[in-house]
């Protein structure tokens, strides 16, 4: 399994004025078209804003659901021990924006966010 990140499909309901977009996985989408090479790295899967989001939940439970979240499935390198990692099971994931960036950046040799 490669790292696997997980994004809000866009275009959801929620309540009055919909619909909506995440504007923390649309800049995941954004960087995704600057940096195409990253879907060969990543794997990135799109998941409904109506909860209980079964594929997040069956990896990191039910407390554990918001997006974007990358789930780290691989050694961590000395560069990104730093970041703040939280752990379910045997899983690390990132579920903070800028921690996922500087991660991809340390991981997958694209520039940081600034």
């Amino acid at each position: 399994m490669k790292d696997v990140l997980f994004l809000l499909t866009p275009g959801f309901s929620d309540g009055e004025g919909a619909p909506y977009y995440c504007p923390y996985c649309t800049i995941f989408e954004g960087l995704l078209h600057l940096y195409p090479q990253l879907t060969l790295q990543i794997e990135v899967r799109r998941v409904a804003f109506s909860k209980p989001r079964p594929e997040i939940v069956s990896l990191l439970g039910a407390e554990y659901q918001s997006c974007p979240v990358l789930v780290i499935d691989r050694p961590i390198v000395d560069t990104a021990a730093t970041l703040p990692f939280k752990k379910f099971g045997d899983l690390q994931f990132l579920d903070e924006p800028e921690d996922i960036g500087n991660y991809l950046s340390l991981t997958c040799g694209i520039p940081r966010p600034h």
